[in-house]
C-alpha cells in the first residue's frame, strides 16, 4: 500500500512554497511521522512527515520547484519495497552512477619563478590582470575573478610578487626618469603613475606631484574592489514573496496614510518610574510596545472597520483583536500575531513579543504564529526612522506606524515647552474605512499614550 506525500496548508494567505531539501532520498526506509522533505514559504520552512511507515518509493518534485497547496510531492510505500517507479529506478540509476564516476586526474605543468615573472610583465604591460601560476582563478560567489595573488609551486604557497606590483605601478620606461625618493614612494603607497602629469623637467614627476595627490585621489569601495561594478545576487524565496505581496496590496487596495504625533512624556516617566519594580516581579522589561497595543485594542473596540477585511463583496469585522507585530530579521521581515491581545496584561504582552522576537531571531517562527492577525503595527522607530507610510498587511485593512522619539519644542498653554514627540502613521483601506474614521481612531491612539491612566479604564 502506497501513500501520497502531499503539500500541507502553508498558513494564512501563503498558497505555494519552494522545495528547499529532500531529507530522504527514494528507497530510504522512513519511520511514521519522519520528515521526508523540507518546504521553504515566505515566512518559515516547513518539514513534511511521512505519512506512514515504509520506504519512499518515488520523488514527483526536485529541489527548487515551485509547488501549491495540495500538490504531490512523492509517495511512501508502506513495509519494505525493493521496486519502484520507472522514475525512481531511473533516479537511484543516476545515483549508482554518480557515485561510482570517479574525475580524470588533471596534470599541471609547473612553471619556473622567471617564467611567472615574465608573464606577468607581459600582462602588466597590455594592462591585463596578472595570470595566475597553474592558469588557477578564484571565483567567489557572484561570478567575479579575484586575480590578486600569485602561487608559489615550490614553496606551495600563496604570495604576492613584488616585482610584478613594482612593475605595475612604475612601467619599465619611467624607472629612469624617476628619482630614488619619488620611486620610495610609488612603491609603498602603490601609485599608479600612468595617470600622473609630471611638473618637473620634461614632464618628469617629482615628490610634490605624489604630495599632491595622496589623500586626495578617490579610491574605489571594497565592495567595487571584490565584486566589480555590479553584482547579481537571487533573491531568496522569502524576498521574492514580500516584494510580490507588497506590491498585491499596493494595486488591490485603495491605500491611504494619515499622520499624528503623540507626547510621550508620561509614557516615558511611568517606564522610568516602574522599570525596575516591573522586571523584578516579572522577569522582563516594560517597553513601549504594551502601551501601543493596549491603545490600538482600544481603538480597534470603537472603530471596527479598522479591523475587518474585504471578501468578494463582504465586509467581515472580526471581534477578536489580534496584533500583528512586525519584526526584522536577517532573512527578511516576518508579522508573527500575538493573539487575544484584549485579554494580556501590560507583562504578557512584553513576554510574548520577547518570546516571538527570539523565535523569529532563531528562524523558529511556526506557522501557527503567523496566522489570525487582525491589525498590525510595524515600529521603524528602532532603526531611528522619523516617518515613514506603512504597506497594509493583506487581508488586513490597517497598520500603524511607530517612529523614533525626538526631544521637540512645542507649545502648550501658551509656552514653548521640549517633550519627547513620536509621529504616528496610520495606512489604511480607503474602500471601507473612511477618512474620518482613520483620523479618529489615530486620535483615539493619541489619547490613549498621552494618558495612559485610559487604558486602565478602556476609555
Amino acid at each position: 500500500m502506497s501513500n501520497r506525500i502531499l503539500v500541507p496548508s502553508l498558513g494564512e494567505s501563503v498558497t505555494e512554497a519552494t522545495v528547499a531539501k529532500w531529507l530522504k532520498q527514494v528507497g530510504e526506509e522512513v519511520d511514521s511521522d519522519e520528515p521526508l522533505v523540507e518546504l521553504e514559504t515566505d515566512k518559515v520552512n516547513i518539514e513534511v512527515p511521512s505519512p506512514l511507515a515504509g520506504t519512499l518509493s518515488s520523488i514527483k518534485v526536485k529541489e527548487g520547484d515551485t509547488v501549491e497547496v495540495g500538490s504531490l510531492l512523492g509517495e511512501v510505500n508502506q513495509g519494505k519495497s525493493t521496486s519502484f517507479t520507472k522514475a525512481s529506478g531511473k533516479q537511484e540509476d543516476e545515483d549508482k552512477v554518480q557515485k561510482t564516476y570517479t574525475p580524470p586526474k588533471t596534470s599541471v605543468k609547473k612553471q619556473s619563478s622567471k617564467e611567472v615573472i615574465r608573464k606577468s610583465k607581459k600582462n602588466i604591460e597590455k594592462q591585463e590582470p596578472l595570470s595566475l601560476v597553474n592558469e588557477v582563478e578564484e571565483e567567489n560567489k557572484n561570478g567575479a575573478l579575484i586575480l590578486d595573488t600569485l602561487v608559489d609551486q615550490d614553496t606551495n604557497k600563496t604570495s604576492v610578487s613584488s616585482e610584478a606590483i613594482k612593475e605595475k605601478y612604475i612601467p619599465p620606461k619611467s624607472k629612469k626618469n624617476l628619482s630614488p625618493a619619488v620611486r620610495k614612494i610609488v612603491e609603498e603607497k602603490e601609485i599608479d603613475i600612468t595617470t600622473i602629469e609630471g611638473s618637473g623637467k620634461g614632464g618628469r614627476i617629482a615628490k610634490g606631484d605624489l604630495l599632491n595627490l595622496m589623500g586626495s585621489m578617490p579610491q574605489p569601495s571594497k565592495r567595487r574592489t571584490t565584486h566589480g561594478p555590479e553584482e547579481r545576487v537571487k533573491m531568496t524565496r522569502l524576498r521574492v514573496t514580500i516584494a510580490k505581496r507588497l506590491k498585491e496590496a499596493q494595486d488591490s487596495a485603495a491605500m491611504l496614510t494619515t499622520f499624528n504625533e503623540v507626547d510621550m512624556k508620561n509614557i516615558v516617566q511611568t517606564r522610568k518610574d516602574y522599570q525596575e519594580d516591573f522586571q523584578k516581579k516579572y522577569s522582563v522589561k516594560l517597553g513601549f510596545m504594551s502601551f501601543f497595543v493596549k491603545a490600538c485594542v482600544v481603538a480597534l473596540k470603537n472603530f471596527p472597520a479598522v479591523n475587518a477585511e474585504i471578501e468578494g463583496e463582504q465586509i467581515v469585522y472580526k471581534n477578536y483583536y489580534n496584533i500583528s507585530i512586525a519584526i526584522g530579521t536577517e532573512r527578511g521581515l516576518v508579522v508573527p500575531v500575538l493573539k487575544k491581545a484584549d485579554e494580556l496584561s501590560f507583562a504578557d504582552i512584553e513576554r510574548n513579543i520577547f518570546l516571538l522576537s527570539e523565535k523569529a531571531k532563531k528562524g523558529k517562527i511556526t506557522i501557527n504564529d503567523l496566522q489570525g492577525g487582525t491589525f498590525t503595527i510595524s515600529n521603524g522607530g528602532i532603526y531611528g526612522s522619523m516617518l515613514s507610510t506603512p504597506i497594509l498587511n493583506p487581508p488586513q485593512t490597517g497598520i500603524l506606524g511607530m517612529h523614533n522619539i525626538q526631544d521637540r519644542p512645542v507649545v502648550i498653554d501658551g509656552k514653548i515647552v521640549i517633550r519627547p514627540i513620536m509621529y504616528l502613521a496610520l495606512s489604511y483601506d480607503h474602500r471601507i474605512i473612511d477618512g474620518k474614521e482613520a483620523v479618529t481612531f489615530l486620535k483615539t491612539v493619541k489619547e490613549c499614550l498621552e494618558e495612559p491612566r485610559r487604558l486602565f479604564l478602556d476609555l
